[in-house]
């Protein structure tokens, strides 16, 4: 099947994209929008700047030009500036000694054992007692200290 084109369309086609390789880059140009005064967009863009004045009411956009607005803005800006949010919860008390203690039950003891075994260093059976009894107590103290419901899958850690 041979698809013949028509001239029409090939100088449409052409004249569209010569359009847009020449208005590459800008910005598109909307049809004429209504603003909150009735003026054409266009018409605004035109217009030369107005000069400024004293009062400071006519910087701001039409529609907040009311002085109702402004009083009320400038209200809501004071509010927002005397804002203190209220003080944080005193941290938790770290119970770092006891959690260090533990942790060398798990790790320092097993390699004291270790060493006096491996040595053939005699020691009074109380230390060999003493050893265990660290061990599991650390054990024990971790376990018990352990949070007891799964920590949520999708807490990033953000809260404090």
């Amino acid at each position: 099947m041979v698809c013949v084109s028509r001239p029409e369309d090939e100088s449409r086609t052409e004249l569209a994209w010569r359009e847009i390789v020449e208005n590459y880059g800008e910005r598109p140009v909307l049809d004429d929008a209504p603003t909150s005064s009735g003026e054409s967009a266009t018409a605004a863009e035109d217009a030369p700047p107005a000069a400024p004045s004293a009062s400071s009411s006519t910087d701001l956009p039409e529609h907040l030009r009311d002085d109702d607005e402004v009083e009320r803005r400038e209200q809501a800006i004071a509010e927002s500036e005397r804002f203190k949010p209220p003080p944080a919860p005193p941290f938790p008390v770290p119970r770092t000694w006891e959690r260090g203690l533990a942790w060398a039950g798990i790790f320092v003891a097993p390699v004291i054992a270790l060493v006096i075994g491996l040595l053939s260093i005699y020691v009074h059976p109380l230390v060999g007692w003493a050893l265990v009894g660290w061990f599991v107590g650390g054990f024990a103290y971790l376990v018990f200290v352990m949070p007891k419901a799964p920590r949520d899958p999708w807490d990033d850690g953000s809260r404090i």
